[in-house]
């Protein structure tokens, strides 16, 4: 070996000494990881730890969540996912990541994870500078106040009944009972909703009994944008990966953002003095332009209704499916909820916003859906603020990645009796106020749905109104079962997750109510 490398020149050996370095880089820094890495008494996978790769090939596959999940039913509620990751299901998490305290604001987003593709502008929610998204926020909470839900109910209404309308025509023509896809028409429902309330236009999903072109662009969308974001990891392979894309794709993806910005002119261009979601921006625009103010830029505004076309939607349809996927396989659950919705309204008229807001069982059965199975089941990472930051008791150096997966955190063993069981008592009034419950001592503060702090959901109000008001209407007309054919019942925990869960058929027998 010696005669080999003196017999080379000065410029072979700087080359193989080059060669030897990139070869043994990956496993020298593998061992930094997993020896002197700051992170590295943090319990987790070795593989993980070691390196990046794991963690996106899980998600490239789907698996994120399943896999994050296990890891903590192994290791804890505090686990270490990759070389500079945690990932929590402690509920102190939730304050210490996204509330404001003294001296700092939240943990800033990850750029890797939010920020939007190239030549996108930030919208609501891939806007990394705090100012900015709170610029945008202040402009659309008028549209989600109390107020506004109050004034937009008739929406709710008018497609909650026509999907029942709709259901009705098809059991006619199945001679009195048929199997609906419910993860299907719940999105037919919500998006329709929010084309209403965000654009003065539906996607008319319920009328045709199909998806829009433009929805079904946005779940073409998904895995590909996915396996982008895994690719900034390695800015050599995204550039690669980026000259890949086929041509239909890109070729949709301009189609789906020419959508975004022919609806909201569209919109903007409508005089009508509905409270909405783009009222204050409307108002706010034209305001700049008589006095020469500045409003939010439009490039801004379409990518902020790109994303809330998206998040205002998607995820109330998935609540809805996982509430009927649940409700058909617990019929003790699903008899006493019937009891409580037909037994309090006389008449399908009498189901309101307000009516349904406190029904008791209702909202205990709607927490532990959203419990068990929430529609965002992970929340992409945060960062560590320059100079680091405590997390559930333990500093974090600055830059590390943090993040919080609502399926572990809904059912860590330390904060949840019985946590993968499906039960609606542990939110009812006894169990919360007896302490002989054997849930009085859950720690219902690690339930967040909808997150919180100033980057909380802005919609959660309408959320709830449509799974409230949905639900009742549905199941006062309707009685509904499991197909008898085992093979199309849906185990939800399967389902993988790009992003946003995967769409898979939800089979649920309904007919019209028997008394």
């Amino acid at each position: 070996m010696d005669s080999f490398v003196g017999n080379l020149s000065l410029t072979n050996r700087a080359l193989l000494v080059a060669i030897l370095v990139i070869l043994t880089r990956p496993l020298f820094l593998s061992i930094y990881n997993l020896v002197w890495h700051p992170l590295s008494p943090i319990p987790g996978r070795k593989t993980w730890a070691a390196s990046r790769l794991p963690f996106i090939w899980a998600l490239i596959r789907g698996k994120i969540v399943q896999e994050i999940e296990d890891m903590h039913r192994r290791y804890g509620p505090i686990v270490r996912v990759a070389p500079n990751e945690v990932a929590y299901a402690h509920p102190d998490a939730w304050n210490d990541i996204l509330q404001a305290k003294a001296g700092h604001l939240p943990f800033p987003k990850d750029p890797t994870w939010w920020a939007p593709m190239p030549g996108v502008a930030p919208g609501l929610v891939t806007a990394l500078d705090h100012y900015l998204h709170a610029a945008i926020r202040r402009q659309l909470s008028p549209g989600f106040s109390s107020r506004a839900l109050t004034i937009q109910e008739g929406v709710v209404h008018q497609y909650v009944d026509l999907l029942v309308q709709r259901w009705r025509e098809t059991i006619a023509l199945g001679h009195g009972e048929t199997e609906v896809d419910v993860m299907r028409w719940f999105n037919y429902l919500t998006f329709d909703i929010l084309g209403d309330l965000a654009f003065a236009e539906s996607f008319e999903c319920l009328q045709r009994s199909e998806y829009h072109r433009w929805i079904s662009l946005i779940f073409d969308n998904l895995k590909f944008n996915g396996a982008m974001i895994s690719a900034r990891f390695y800015p050599m392979v995204g550039s690669m990966l980026a000259r890949l894309i086929p041509a239909s794709l890109s070729k949709a993806q301009k189609e789906h953002a020419q959508l975004v910005v022919d609806k909201v002119r569209r919109r903007l261009e409508n005089t009508s003095q509905r409270l909405d979601f783009m009222s204050t921006i409307q108002t706010t625009i034209q305001n700049s332009d008589r006095k020469g103010g500045k409003g939010l830029p439009l490039n801004i505004v379409h990518s902020t209704f790109a994303e809330v076309a998206i998040a205002g939607s998607e995820t109330t349809a998935m609540a809805l499916s996982a509430a009927l996927n649940l409700l058909i396989h617990n019929v003790d659950k699903m008899e006493v909820l019937v009891r409580e919705i037909r037994g309090k309204f006389r008449g399908y008229d009498e189901i309101t916003v307000q009516a349904v807001r406190d029904m008791v069982y209702l909202n205990a059965f709607l927490n532990e859906v959203l419990r068990l199975c929430p529609p965002v089941p992970w929340m992409p990472p945060r960062r560590a603020p320059e100079g680091g930051g405590m997390v559930c008791g333990k500093w974090l150096p600055g830059g590390t990645r943090v993040s919080i997966t609502f399926t572990s955190m809904h059912r860590e063993p330390t904060s949840f009796q019985a946590p993968s069981s499906f039960c609606p008592e542990r939110w009812l009034p006894e169990a919360i106020e007896n302490p002989n419950s054997p849930f009085y001592n859950d720690k219902r503060h690690a339930f967040q749905p909808f997150t919180i702090g100033p980057h909380s959901c802005i919609g959660q109000n309408l959320a709830w109104a449509e799974m409230r008001v949905a639900l009742a209407k549905v199941l006062w007309t309707f009685d509904v079962a499991a197909p008898k054919d085992e093979k199309k019942w849906v185990v939800w925990e399967s389902l993988r997750t790009f992003l946003l869960i995967e769409k898979k058929p939800i089979g649920v027998v309904v007919k019209l109510r028997a008394d």
